[in-house]
C-alpha cells in the first residue's frame, strides 16, 4: 500500500487508472441502460398482453379456440385492433391516425387499466371497460385532438363520448416503446363504425387466463394456421424483445471498441511501469526478497489499483446510463426501474480482466529482475512472457467480445472487423509516416518534430490508428450520416406523393377522386387492392418453417396486397420475362398470369415460370409467374409485390388505395373524412419527421457510446507519451545543452503532435468516407456526394485536438534542469 501511495503521488499510474475507468464506464453505461429497459419490460409483462396467453390472427379466429378454452375453464376476452382516423365531432382539429383497440367485457384478464387522475400522479386503476357509446383515449391523442373527458370524437361513422383519459393500459401510452396515439372502445361499437370492411388490416385476438393455459397452449399450438400466432407472458412480445436484444448487442459491441483501445493504453502504461520499477525490484531482490514475494507485492498493488479504478468506473457508468436514457427518451418512454447489480459486476470484471490480461506479464517480469542489475544497469529488460503475454491479452479481448455478442458467428465477425479496422488504420498510418520523409521541412522545429515521429514508427502508427478509429466513428455518425439523409431526400422525385389514402371502398372511388380534385387539385389515380395469402408454389403447400431466413418466413406468413393493371407502372421495369399484352386475361381458379417484384421472389425462392396459389378470403387463385419487376420503392408511388392482368381478381373483396402530393394543411383532410370516415389518410411527411426525430436521438446515443472510443484514442496517445517521457526528457536536456531554446523545443513538440493529429484525422476522414460510400452505394442505393468538410474538419480537428493533448502531456519534460537530467543519465 505504501508503494501504491508513492506511485500515485508520483503520477506513475494515472494513465493506467484512466484507461481502466474508461473501459468500465463504457461497458457499464450500456449494461446499466439495457438492464433497466429489460427490467421495465419484465415488470410490464402482464401489461404487454393483458392475460396469460394471447392468440392473434389477421383474419377472424375460428370458434374452435374459444369453445376449447371454455371447456377447459379458462377466462377469455375477444379483442380487435385496427387503425382509423379519429377526429373531434366539431372538426375543430385535424384528424389523427390512431391505433384503435376494441375490447370485450372482462378486459384485461391480467393487470389493470390506469386512468389519469388529476389528484394522483400514479393514476386510478379500474377493472371496467368503456361503456357502449364511450371511448377512452390516451394522453397523446387527447393532446393532439385538444379534447378532454366529456368531449365527442368520431371513429368511422360512430360518434363516441370521451369517457376517460388512459394513463396506462396493455399496449397503450405510458408503457415501454409506446410510439403512437391509442384509443380504447367497446367491442359492441365496432359494427357501427363500418370500418371493418373486407380486405381490412385488423388484428383479431383472444386473451386467455386461468390455471390450464399451458395445456391449452399445447393444444392450440398444433392447430395454428398461417397468419396466427400464440404468445404468453414468458414470450414478452418477441418483436420487442428482439429489438432490445439487438440494441443491447450493438451498443455493447460499440462500447467494446473503446475497451480495445483502453487495453492498448493499459499495455503501454504497464510497460512503462515495468521500466520505471526495475531498480526498485532489483533492490528488493538484493535485500533478500524472494521472487514469489516480489511478485505478490506488485500483484497486490495492481489488484487494489484495479479494484479502485473499476469502482470509480461503475460510478461514472451510472451517470452515463442516465444520459443514455435522456438521449433515447423518444424511443423508451417508460419509467425505468433502478439498475440491478449484474451490470456493475460485469463492468467491474471487465476492468479486472483488462488488468489481468495486459498488466500481468510486466508484473511477472518485475519479479524476475536479477539482483545484479543494481551494479549493472545496462542489463536488458527481463522477458515479459513473449508470445504468451500477447496471447493472454488477445484472449481477454476475445472473451469480452464473445460475451457481449452472445453468438460465436457474430463474435468472430466483430473480432475480425475490429482487428481489420485497427490493422487498416495502422497500415495507413505507417504509409503516412513513410511519406513524411519526402515532405520539405523548413526550420529546426518542424525537422525535429517530424524526425521524432519517424524515429518511433510503430508507436506513432499505433497512436494514429487509435485516434483515427475514434474520429472515424464520430465523423460517420455526424457529418456522413447527415450527408446520407440529405442525399436520400434529394433523390426523391420532386413530385413524389406525400400522402396515401387507404381503405377506399369501390362505391366511394368516384366521390373521393372528386373531393381530392376540389381540395387538392388534379386527378388522382385509385388502384384496386385485394388481400391474399400465398399458400402454394407449383401446387406444393408453402411451408414457411423450411425457409432459412427469418424475413422470408415473416413474408411468407403475411397477407399480400394484390392488384391488377393493364400497363406497367411508371416506377417499375421488367427484369425477367415479359409484361402481358392487351387482351391477355384469366379468371378465378384458372392458371392466369402474375408479375412479381424480384426482391420478394428472391427472398421466397420463386422463379420465372412457377405457379403461385393465393388464398383470398377462402377462394384460391392460381397464376404463373410470367415476369419479374424491379420496383423503385423510393418513388413513394403506389406499388405492389404481385400484379395480375385485368379479369382475374375483380370478383374478390376489393378496396382502393391512392397517393397524392398535398400541402400540410388539414382542411381538406377534415372535409374528406366528413364524407368518407372509413378512409385512412397517412401523412408520409409526418411519419418521416417522427422517424427522423427518433433517428436523431438514437444517433446521439450511439455518438455518446463512440465518444468513449475517441477518449480511448486520446488515452493511447497519453500512454505513449508517458512511455517515452524519460526519453523526451533526456533529448530535451541534450538539445538545451547544445543551445536550443525552450521556445524552439515547444514548437518542435507542437509540430510533432500537429502532424500526428492531422494524420489521425486523415485516417478518420478516409474511413468515414469509405464506409459512407459503401452504405450509400450498396445498402441505401442512393448517390453518394463527396463532402470536403468531412476531410477538413477531420484533419483540422484531429490536428488541433491532438496538439493540445500532446502539449499538455509533454510540457513537463521541458521544465527539468538539463544538468540534473544529465547527471541521472550518467
Amino acid at each position: 500500500m505504501r508503494m501504491l501511495q508513492r506511485d500515485w503521488r508520483a503520477g506513475e499510474l494515472r494513465v493506467l487508472i484512466a484507461a481502466l475507468v474508461l473501459a468500465v464506464a463504457s461497458v457499464g453505461s450500456v449494461g446499466f441502460f439495457t438492464d433497466r429497459v429489460k427490467g421495465a419490460l419484465t415488470r410490464q409483462a402482464n401489461l404487454l398482453l393483458g392475460g396469460d396467453l394471447m392468440l392473434s390472427g389477421d383474419r377472424p379466429l375460428p370458434d374452435a379456440y374459444a369453445n376449447e378454452a371454455r371447456s377447459r375453464g379458462l377466462a377469455m376476452v375477444p379483442v380487435i385492433k385496427f387503425n382509423s382516423m379519429v377526429q373531434t365531432a366539431g372538426d375543430a382539429t385535424a384528424p389523427v391516425l390512431s391505433d384503435v383497440k376494441a375490447v370485450g367485457a372482462g378486459y384485461p384478464l391480467r393487470g389493470a387499466i390506469i386512468l389519469a387522475d388529476p389528484n394522483s400522479p400514479e393514476g386510478k386503476p379500474t377493472r371496467d371497460i368503456p361503456a357502449p357509446g364511450d371511448a377512452w383515449i390516451d394522453t397523446r391523442l387527447a393532446a393532439r385532438l385538444n379534447v378532454a373527458a366529456g368531449g365527442t370524437i368520431l371513429v368511422g361513422d360512430r360518434p363516441l363520448k370521451v369517457g376517460a383519459i388512459v394513463q396506462q393500459d396493455p399496449e397503450v401510452a405510458g408503457g415501454l416503446l409506446a410510439l403512437g396515439p391509442k384509443l380504447l372502445m367497446n367491442l359492441d361499437d365496432v359494427a357501427a363504425t363500418k370500418l371493418l370492411q373486407p380486405g381490412n388490416r385488423a388484428s383479431y385476438r383472444l386473451l386467455f387466463a386461468g390455471g390450464e393455459t399451458d395445456a391449452f397452449r399445447a393444444w392450440a399450438q398444433q392447430r395454428l394456421e398461417r397468419g396466427q400466432r400464440l404468445e404468453s407472458i414468458r414470450d414478452l412480445r418477441p418483436e420487442v424483445r428482439q429489438t432490445l436484444e439487438r440494441s443491447d448487442q450493438f451498443l455493447g459491441l460499440a462500447a467494446l471498441v473503446a475497451v480495445v483501445l483502453a487495453a492498448v493504453a493499459v499495455a503501454l502504461a504497464a510497460s512503462r511501469y515495468l521500466r520505471r520499477h526495475l531498480d526498485a525490484a532489483a533492490m528488493m531482490r538484493c535485500l533478500g526478497a524472494p521472487q514469489r514475494q516480489t511478485l505478490s507485492l506488485f500483484a497486490l498493488q495492481f489488484m487494489v489499483l484495479g479494484g479502485a479504478a473499476s469502482a470509480v468506473g461503475c460510478v461514472v457508468a451510472l451517470a452515463g446510463q442516465q444520459l443514455l436514457v435522456m438521449l433515447l427518451s423518444a424511443v423508451v418512454s417508460a419509467d425505468l426501474p433502478r439498475p440491478g447489480a449484474w451490470p456493475a459486476l460485469a463492468a467491474f470484471a471487465t476492468g479486472l480482466l483488462l488488468l489481468l490480461g495486459f498488466a500481468l506479464p510486466p508484473i511477472v517480469s518485475l519479479s524476475r529482475v536479477p539482483p545484479l542489475r543494481v551494479l549493472h544497469r545496462d542489463l536488458g529488460l527481463p522477458r515479459a512472457g513473449g508470445w504468451i503475454a500477447y496471447a493472454l491479452g488477445a484472449t481477454t479481448i476475445a472473451l469480452l467480445i464473445a460475451g457481449q455478442a452472445q453468438d460465436a458467428k457474430t463474435a468472430m465477425i466483430v473480432i475480425g472487423g475490429i482487428a481489420g479496422l485497427i490493422v487498416a488504420a495502422a497500415l495507413i498510418a505507417w504509409g503516412g509516416m513513410l511519406s513524411l520523409r519526402f515532405l520539405p521541412s523548413r526550420g529546426y522545429s518542424w525537422r525535429y518534430g517530424l524526425a521524432n515521429l519517424r524515429r518511433r514508427p510503430l508507436a506513432s502508427s499505433l497512436q494514429i490508428g487509435a485516434l483515427g478509429l475514434g474520429l472515424m466513428a464520430l465523423l460517420l455518425l455526424t457529418m456522413v450520416r447527415g450527408d446520407l439523409m440529405r442525399n436520400w431526400r434529394a433523390s426523391l422525385p420532386a413530385d413524389a406523393p406525400n400522402t396515401f389514402l387507404i381503405n377506399v371502398l369501390p362505391d366511394q372511388v368516384a366521390g373521393v377522386r372528386a373531393s381530392l380534385k376540389q381540395f387538392v387539385g388534379g386527378d388522382t389515380a385509385m388502384y384496386p387492392m385485394v388481400r391474399g395469402r400465398l399458400v402454394a408454389i407449383n401446387d406444393k403447400p408453402l411451408d414457411t418453417t423450411q425457409l432459412a431466413d427469418e424475413r422470408a418466413r415473416r413474408l411468407g406468413e403475411r397477407e399480400f396486397n394484390l392488384s391488377w393493371m393493364s400497363d406497367l407502372p411508371r416506377s417499375n421495369r421488367v427484369v425477367a420475362g415479359r409484361w402481358w399484352q392487351p387482351g391477355e386475361t384469366g379468371g378465378p381458379g384458372a392458371a392466369g398470369q402474375v408479375s412479381l417484384e424480384d426482391g420478394i421472389a428472391s427472398t421466397l425462392g420463386i422463379h420465372l415460370g412457377d405457379t403461385l396459389t393465393y388464398d383470398i378470403t377462402g377462394t384460391r387463385v392460381s397464376a404463373r409467374v410470367t415476369s419479374l419487376r424491379k420496383v423503385d420503392w423510393d418513388s413513394f408511388r403506389v406499388n405492389f409485390f404481385a400484379l395480375f392482368p385485368p379479369g382475374v381478381l375483380e370478383t374478390m373483396p376489393t378496396t382502393y388505395i391512392g397517393a397524392i402530393r398535398a400541402d400540410s394543411g388539414s382542411a381538406w383532410v377534415t372535409s374528406l373524412l366528413r364524407d368518407f370516415p372509413n378512409v385512412l389518410i397517412i401523412d408520409v411527411d409526418s411519419i418521416l419527421r417522427q422517424v427522423q426525430a427518433i433517428i436523431e436521438q438514437v444517433a446521439l446515443a450511439v455518438e455518446f457510446v463512440f465518444l468513449f472510443t475517441l477518449l480511448g484514442g486520446v488515452l493511447v496517445l497519453e500512454a505513449a507519451i508517458a512511455a517515452t517521457q524519460d526519453e523526451r526528457k533526456y533529448d530535451a536536456a541534450i538539445l538545451r545543452t547544445l543551445g536550443a531554446s525552450e521556445r524552439q523545443l515547444v514548437a518542435a513538440q507542437v509540430a510533432e503532435f500537429l502532424t500526428l493529429g492531422a494524420l489521425a484525422g486523415l485516417v478518420g476522414a478516409g474511413g468515414a468516407t469509405a464506409i459512407g460510400y459503401v452504405l450509400a452505394d450498396r445498402v441505401f442505393q442512393i448517390p453518394f456526394g463527396w463532402n470536403p468538410w468531412v476531410w477538413l474538419i477531420g484533419i483540422l480537428g484531429g490536428a488541433v485536438g491532438v496538439a493540445l493533448a500532446g502539449w499538455a502531456g509533454t510540457r513537463g519534460t521541458l521544465r527539468q534542469p538539463p544538468l540534473a537530467v544529465l547527471r541521472q543519465l550518467g
